[in-house]
């Protein structure tokens, strides 16, 4: 990614991208449709690839996600932190959104599109307590958000979701459905596992982009860094998070072609979803005075989901075949483009928008 700074320009924002990040939503659209063809066309595809986990996780998605935040984390300012940490609104705004708002959104929103489809509800409904930790990082970078305020509410989310997640999965299948006189659902979730899953899939290249930025500013200074060695690394992110999406939908691909109606009916639901808190947040950001860059970083922290992990919870949970997996499966495939088309609604909004004085 070959993002020129965070000051508008009269040029339209877009024309200013890499090729690579301009025509993202074509690259996109061909590694899903690769994914869906290969899961479908090669035998025993799915048995392979899943052979192998990284914390109930396939090997190769787990890479592909390890992959596509390095070079993103290796950008971050670490030393601009604190600008961040000191930032109360940011910081109980991200909260409220994906810890209140945003579980009991998925909630309401599962209820009323599928009532009579306990099983894709659910699945619905651990969507969305599975707040955002990895893809995030992606579309805020694209989108010209700030990184620094990325990293610490993904930072933040994460150690709530190790906390919460089970809680919250608790009260949203079985004791507000009891209130409400609804049908109750169990979850056996295992908080270790979260943590682990936290991890893994954050802790390692969290370390290893703070590391490669001291480390690399130290021997070199940051001029070369910044200059030289953040544009050669940068394109992995894309083609880390294309090859994610390529063996997500190669793993899943069968279950998404062979019903149809059901991922129409379970993505209705989904694309309510993520336009309400994309744009509550985005006008929350505005409304609260923030600059453009962490009013963009709110929004889609907010909007964001963890599907790895939602997946990884319906399966332990429910089994692969299950509808609570396949509602977990069709979380990316209706996030991924509507997240995409919110980069490009962040960057058009961008040019109009005047940070506080």
């Amino acid at each position: 990614m070959t993002h020129t700074g965070h000051s508008p320009a009269a040029a339209p924002v877009v024309a200013r991208l890499s090729r690579l990040d301009r025509f993202l939503p074509l690259w996109i659209a061909l590694a899903m449709g690769v994914g869906l063809l290969a899961g479908r066309g090669i035998p025993g595809l799915g048995d392979v690839l899943d052979a192998v986990h990284v914390d109930g996780i396939s090997l190769p998605i787990a890479l592909g996600l390890l992959v596509m935040m390095y070079p993103v984390l290796a950008k971050v300012r670490y030393d601009r932190l604190d600008e961040v940490t000191g930032d109360r609104r940011l910081l109980w705004s991200s909260l409220v959104l994906n810890w209140v708002l945003g579980p009991a959104l998925m909630f309401a929103l599962a209820w009323l599109f599928l009532p009579d489809l306990p099983e894709y509800r659910t699945g619905l409904i651990i969507v969305g307590l599975a707040r955002c930790i990895a893809m995030v990082i992606i579309w805020n970078d694209l989108a010209c958000g700030d990184r620094e305020a990325a990293a610490v509410l993904v930072a933040l989310n994460s150690m709530f979701q190790v906390v919460a997640f089970g809680i919250l999965g608790w009260f949203y299948l079985q004791v507000l459905p009891g209130w409400l006189g609804l049908e109750q659902t169990g979850l056996d979730v295992n908080a270790l596992q979260i943590a682990k899953s936290v991890v893994i899939f954050l802790g390692i290249p969290l370390l290893a982009g703070y590391l490669t930025r001291r480390l690399g500013e130290k021997a070199k200074g940051r001029a070369w860094y910044e200059g030289k060695f953040l544009p050669r690394i940068g394109p992995a992110a894309l083609y880390g998070l294309l090859f994610t999406i390529v063996i997500l939908f190669a793993l899943q691909g069968d279950q998404i072609t062979s019903r149809p109606l059901d991922v129409a009916r379970i993505a209705l639901p989904l694309l309510v979803y993520f336009a309400i808190m994309w744009a509550g947040s985005f006008l929350l950001g505005r409304g609260l005075g923030m600059s453009y860059e962490r009013t963009t970083t709110l929004a889609f922290t907010a909007a964001g989901n963890n599907f790895e992990l939602a997946i990884a919870v319906a399966i332990a949970t429910f089994g692969i075949s299950s509808g609570q997996a396949l509602a977990g499966v069709v979380g990316p495939l209706i996030e991924v483009p509507v997240l995409v088309a919110l980069v490009y609604a962040a960057l058009y909004a961008r040019r109009r928008f005047r940070a506080p004085t």
